[in-house]
């Protein structure tokens, strides 16, 4: 049988899987419908949108479930993007520009209003809203917890786990070194918040009383079983969905993934500026000699915007941000709720069983 789960109650939800929040090209409202509607949380990621899209995200969302789902914010970031690294940015990306056919443009490379895209969260009303990449403050939590949206921080380290318990926030997302895309990391420089899950879980759970969501390399009922037994509520997955029918990537991203038949990804900040994990591909050689030269977050993710759409767009994996944890070997592509089921199913076999070798 399932534990009693906290999560399971916070979020209103049957199973405690959480669809991780996928800003970008891979987020569609239908991913997060369908794993709402087969008893997990689905979840929306937000950050990259104007607050009026936001709304139309949300509704879109409302339309097609009536379950609880999520919506995940990046908190506010200072980046370090001088006028000489972004120059040094455009002059190493001219060659894939010219790969790809594309003329010189003017991309954005700020992030949309925060304080407006909360706001309009706030007004939708979610059943639960995440943060990355920061901490929220406290009035902004309180504020959401007024309205009855449930809170969620995303943390790599026990200090960053305690400055989101300190805020008040009601469950604590413990990202662990395995984890596919962008690294929550906050407090300290990222080489040295690199912790794996089975070590991440435990050290939460001794300091802060918020349940833990697991996520980082969880692909089956045997990783959700393993980490229901360290002590986690509920566990958070993005790359065993991102393979999904109804998830926004690429065929050629898709392909990559289910190609792997090891672990062949990397932690890299030159598609964005801030370190993320994906499988190597060219670019990504390419260019990681000169991280250091490139600009931070959201600049340098501006800057190759458009190189990786028409990347995309031309089926060509050299040039994407193939973003995927270090399970992704194990990723199988069926329908998003047909895959929360399945991982149900596992899950209960797994803890039926036990965990005799």
């Amino acid at each position: 049988m399932w534990p009693d789960s906290r999560i399971s109650r916070l979020f209103r939800i049957s199973v405690p899987i959480v669809q991780a929040p996928m800003a970008g090209e891979t987020d569609r409202v239908e991913l997060a419908a369908a794993v709402s509607n087969a008893g997990g949380l689905g979840s929306t990621g937000v950050a990259y949108l104007q607050p009026d899209v936001i709304r139309g995200r949300i509704q879109d969302i409302k339309r097609l479930t009536d379950k609880p789902f999520g919506v995940n914010l990046f908190a506010p970031v200072v980046t370090d993007a001088s006028p000489e690294k972004v120059a040094r940015a455009r002059s190493l990306l001219a060659s894939w520009r010219a790969r790809y056919g594309l003329d010189n443009d003017n991309p954005s490379l700020t992030m949309p209003d925060f304080t407006a895209q909360l706001a309009v969260v706030l007004e939708e009303k979610p059943a639960v809203l995440s943060f990355t990449f920061g901490c929220p403050t406290e009035p902004q939590v309180s504020a959401a917890k007024t309205v009855g949206i449930v809170v969620a921080g995303t943390a790599t380290t026990v200090p960053e786990a305690e400055a989101l318990a300190e805020v008040g926030v009601d469950v604590i997302i413990a990202q662990g070194a395995e984890a596919g895309a962008h690294r929550g990391t906050f407090l300290a420089p990222f080489a040295d918040s690199q912790i794996g899950l089975m070590a991440l879980v435990p050290a939460i759970l001794a300091r802060v009383k918020q349940p833990v969501l697991a996520a980082g390399g969880i692909m089956d009922g045997n990783g959700i079983a393993a980490a229901l037994m360290l002590g986690a509520s509920g566990v958070q997955l993005g790359t065993a969905f991102l393979v999904s029918h109804e998830s926004g990537a690429s065929s050629s991203w898709k392909n990559a993934i289910l190609g792997l038949d090891s672990d062949r990804t990397q932690v890299t900040q030159i598609f964005s500026g801030r370190p993320a994990r994906g499988i190597r591909n060219a670019m990504m050689k390419n260019l990681e000699p000169y991280a250091e030269e490139l600009p931070g977050f959201p600049a340098m993710n501006g800057l190759t915007r458009a190189i990786r759409g028409a990347a995309a767009k031309a089926g060509d994996a050299d040039a994407q941000s193939l973003w995927a944890g270090q399970g992704a070997p194990l990723a199988r592509a069926m329908p998003a709720g047909d895959l929360l089921r399945l991982l149900s199913s596992e899950t209960a076999a797994r803890l039926n069983e036990g965990f005799q070798g």
